[in-house]
C-alpha cells in the first residue's frame, strides 16, 4: 500500500474511532492543531492554484475534512460536559477571543456563524449550483467546437482527446462541487445546534453533578463552549472560503493574489482618483486628516510610480519587438512550412463564410465531419482531415475544391436561395434562375426561400446549398479516396485489425506482402467503389494467393471474388432482375491474346484499330442502357475483367464491369446488349 493511501485511510478511521471512543485532551489539542492546518493547506491551495482543475479532488477533501470536523467537536463535548477539560486549544480560544468577557465572547460567536452561514455558504451554493447549471448547458457547443477545429486542422487527434477528457473532468468537478457544498452548509448548522446543546447540557451538569452556581457554571461551560465552537468554526469558515474561492475562479493564466492585484491596481488613474478623494475627505470633513491624508497621499503616490512603470515597460516592449522583426527580417526565410500540402481543401468566398461560422448558425462544419463519418462506414477509408479556408481572391458566393494542392472542381452557390431539381415527373414547372447541380451537373434552378413549399409540392427536388456544398465535397472525395489512401493508413489500417487477428497479420505482413503492395490492392479496390471495411476477408484471401503471385492487379481479383457478396448486394438488388451488357466471346480471346507478361506485371498490348471498335461499341450499349434508365452495367468472364476496365476506364470513368464470379448464385441477370465488333 502506498504511503499516501495509508495516510488517506488512517485520517478516515481516526475520524469514525473518535466519534466513539473518548480521546484524553492532550490528544485533541494536537488533533485541532491538526486539523487548523490541513484548513490553511486547502485554503491556500485554492487560493494559488491556477483553474479550478488543479484542485479536482476538492469534493472528497471537502468531504473528509467535514467528517473529521464533526469528529473533533463530539470528542470535545464529551470531555466538556465529562470533566470540564477540554484541553488548552479550546480554553483559549475561548478566553482570549471573547478578552474573558461572557457576552463579548458570545456576540463574537454568533457574528461568525451569520457570516459563514448567510454569506460564504449560501453564496459558494448559489454560484457552485449556477457553475454546474452553465457547464453542462454548455458541453454539447464545447465538443462542438473541439470536432471543428479538429476538422479544419487546428488541433490533432491527440489534441483533441485531450480536451474532451478536460471538458469530462470539468463537467464531473462542478457536478460534484454542487452536491459538496452542501456538506459545508450541513456542517455550519450542525455546529449551531452542538453549541447550544453544549451550553445546556454543560450548565445542567456542572449544577447537578458538580453542585456549581447555576451563575459560576454558565460562565464557565459557555466559555467553554464557545471556544469548542470557535475552534471548529474557524476551520470551517476557511474550508467554506476556500470553497467560494474555487467555484469563482474564472482566470487560468494566474493565480488568484497575481489576478486581483494587476486589476486592482493597473490604471494609475483610479489611485489618483482615490487618493484625491481620500484627501478632500480629510479637508472638508472631522474624519480624522491624519489618517486620510497620509492614505491619499500613499495612493497618488503609488498612482504615479505605477505610470512611470507602465511607460518603462511601454518602451522596453516596443523596443524588443522592433528587434524582434529585424532579427525575423534578417534570418533565412524558413520554408518548410509551405511545403506541407493539405490533403483535402475546400476554399470558399467571403459570402460563404456565414455557411460555415458556428456563431452564426453555419453548419458546414458539422456536415464535413459527417462526410468523413460516412465515407468511413461506405467505403472503410479514412478521410483525411479536411481544411477550410475563406478566400478573398474568389467570387463571393464561390468555391473550389482542392486535392493534394490541385483543384479539381468548383461550384457557385447564391446565399439565402434553395436549388430546385427536376427528377422528371414534376406536375408544373417554376420560375428560377437557371444552373447546374455541381455534384452531376445536373440541370437545375435557384429559386427563393417563399417558392421553397410551392416547389416541393411540384415535385422538385430542393436542397439549401449547404447541402450543396457536402454533397459536392463527398462525390469529389469518393473519387479520389484511392489516391488518399498512403501507406501510413494503410498502416493503421493493418494495427487495427491486428489487435484481434494477431496471427492473420503476422502471416501477411511482411512475410508474404508489403505494405506498399496492400497499399494498391486496396487502392483498386477503393478505385472502383468497393468498400474495404471487410478487412479481414481481404487479408484472408491476400494471405492465401500471395504465395503464388504478388501481382497486386490479379490479387485484387481474387480479393473481388471473396467479395462478391458485398459486389453483389451494391449493384444487383434482391428480388430483381438486373439488366446487363455482355461482353462477346471473340473480344475476350482477343484481349487475352494481346495481354503482355513483364516483370513489372502485365499490360493489354491491343491493336489501337480494335480497340477503338470496341470502345465504340461500349459507347452504344452504355447510350442504350441510360435511354432506358438503368446503369450501365458489363459483365465478363473472371481472367478478363480487369483488362476490360483497364481498356475502358479513360473512356468510361463511371461504367460498372463485373466478373462472373462476382455474382452470387441467387442474383437474377438479364443481357441486354452485347459488346461486339
Amino acid at each position: 500500500m502506498k504511503r499516501t493511501d495509508l495516510g488517506i485511510g488512517l485520517y478516515l478511521l481516526a475520524a469514525i474511532v473518535f466519534l466513539i471512543i473518548p480521546i484524553p485532551n492532550s490528544l485533541l489539542d494536537v488533533l485541532l492543531c491538526l486539523n487548523i492546518s490541513v484548513s490553511l493547506i486547502v485554503l491556500f491551495n485554492a487560493m494559488f492554484s491556477k483553474e479550478a482543475l488543479d484542485m479536482s479532488a476538492f469534493p472528497s477533501i471537502l468531504l473528509m475534512t467535514t467528517i473529521f470536523r464533526i469528529s473533533l467537536n463530539v470528542s470535545s463535548t464529551k470531555l466538556i460536559l465529562g470533566s470540564g477539560d477540554p484541553g488548552k486549544v479550546v480554553q483559549v480560544f475561548g478566553a482570549f477571543v471573547g478578552g474573558g468577557d461572557l457576552v463579548i465572547g458570545v456576540i463574537v460567536f454568533i457574528i461568525l456563524i451569520i457570516v459563514q452561514f448567510m454569506v460564504i455558504n449560501k453564496g459558494s451554493e448559489r454560484v457552485a449550483e449556477v457553475t454546474a447549471r452553465f457547464t453542462l448547458d454548455a458541453m454539447p457547443g464545447k465538443q462542438m467546437a473541439i470536432d471543428a477545429d479538429l476538422n479544419t486542422g487546428a488541433i490533432n487527434d491527440e489534441q483533441a482527446k485531450q480536451r474532451r477528457e478536460k471538458l469530462q473532468q470539468e463537467s464531473a468537478f462542478f457536478g460534484s462541487m454542487d452536491g459538496a457544498v452542501k456538506y459545508v452548509k450541513g456542517d455550519a448548522a450542525a455546529g449551531l445546534i452542538i453549541t447550544a446543546v453544549n451550553i445546556v447540557g454543560g450548565i445542567v451538569m456542572g449544577v447537578l453533578r458538580q453542585s456549581m452556581a447555576i451563575g459560576d457554571a454558565v460562565n464557565k461551560y459557555t466559555i467553554l463552549t464557545i471556544g469548542d465552537g470557535l475552534v471548529s468554526q474557524i476551520p470551517s469558515l476557511l474550508i467554506s472560503l476556500s470553497t467560494g474561492i474555487l467555484v469563482t475562479k474564472a482566470s487560468k493564466e494566474s493565480d488568484m493574489g497575481e489576478m486581483v492585484f494587476q486589476q486592482l491596481f493597473s490604471i494609475p488613474k483610479v489611485l489618483w482618483v482615490t487618493g484625491g478623494t481620500l484627501i478632500f475627505l480629510g479637508v472638508t470633513t472631522e474624519l480624522p486628516w491624519f489618517v486620510f491624508i497620509p492614505f491619499g497621499m500613499i495612493l497618488i503616490y503609488l498612482g504615479f510610480l505605477l505610470r512611470n512603470t507602465q511607460s518603462v515597460q511601454a518602451i522596453e516592449e516596443e523596443v524588443d519587438t522592433e528587434e524582434s522583426d529585424a532579427q525575423e527580417i534578417r534570418k533565412p526565410e524558413n520554408v518548410v512550412s509551405l511545403l506541407q500540402v493539405d490533403p483535402i481543401e475546400l476554399e470558399f468566398g467571403y459570402g460563404i463564410i456565414p455557411l460555415a461560422d458556428i456563431s452564426q448558425g453555419g453548419d458546414l462544419l458539422d456536415r464535413v465531419v459527417m462526410i468523413r463519418r460516412q465515407i468511413a462506414l461506405d467505403l472503410g477509408a479514412v478521410v483525411p482531415i479536411i481544411r477550410l479556408r475563406d478566400n478573398i481572391q474568389l467570387n463571393p458566393n464561390q468555391y473550389i475544391i482542392r486535392i493534394k494542392g490541385i483543384q479539381v472542381s468548383e461550384g457557385e452557390i447564391l446565399f439565402d436561395h434553395y436549388m430546385a431539381m427536376n427528377p422528371g415527373f414534376v406536375e408544373e414547372e417554376i420560375t428560377g434562375i437557371p444552373t447546374f447541380e455541381p455534384s452531376f451537373h445536373l440541370p437545375a434552378i435557384w429559386i427563393t426561400e417563399g417558392q421553397r413549399e410551392r416547389a416541393e409540392s411540384f415535385g422538385y427536388t430542393v436542397v439549401d446549398p449547404p447541402s450543396i456544398i457536402a454533397t459536392h465535397l463527398t462525390e469529389v472525395v469518393r473519387s479520389h479516396i484511392a489516391e488518399l489512401l498512403t501507406r501510413q493508413d494503410v498502416q493503421s489500417l493493418i494495427d487495427n485489425i491486428k489487435e484481434s487477428n494477431s496471427v492473420l497479420v503476422d502471416e501477411l505482413v511482411p512475410k508474404l506482402l508489403g505494405i506498399g503492395e496492400i497499399q494498391k490492392v486496396l487502392q483498386n479496390l477503393l478505385r472502383e467503389g468497393i468498400s474495404i471495411r471487410d478487412l479481414l476477408t481481404i487479408f484472408e484471401t491476400l494471405a492465401d494467393h500471395a504465395s503464388v503471385t504478388r501481382d497486386t492487379d490479379v490479387l485484387t481479383e481474387y480479393v473481388r471474388q471473396s467479395l462478391k457478396r458485398a459486389i453483389s448486394n451494391k449493384y444487383f438488388p434482391a428480388n430483381e432482375t438486373t439488366n446487363v451488357v455482355t461482353l462477346d466471346p471473340k473480344i475476350e480471346q482477343d484481349i487475352m491474346g494481346s495481354v503482355k507478361q513483364t516483370e513489372q506485371g502485365a499490360y493489354l498490348a491491343l491493336d489501337p484499330e480494335e480497340s477503338q471498335k470496341i470502345i465504340n461499341s461500349v459507347k452504344e450499349e452504355v447510350t442504350k442502357m441510360e435511354n432506358m434508365g438503368k446503369t450501365p452495367i458489363v459483365i465478363t468472364s473472371p481472367i478478363v475483367r480487369m483488362y476490360f476496365k483497364k481498356l475502358t476506364e479513360e473512356y468510361f470513368k463511371d461504367l460498372i464491369v463485373v466478373s462472373y464470379n462476382e455474382v452470387e448464385t441467387n442474383v437474377e441477370l438479364q443481357s441486354v446488349g452485347m459488346v461486339t465488333v
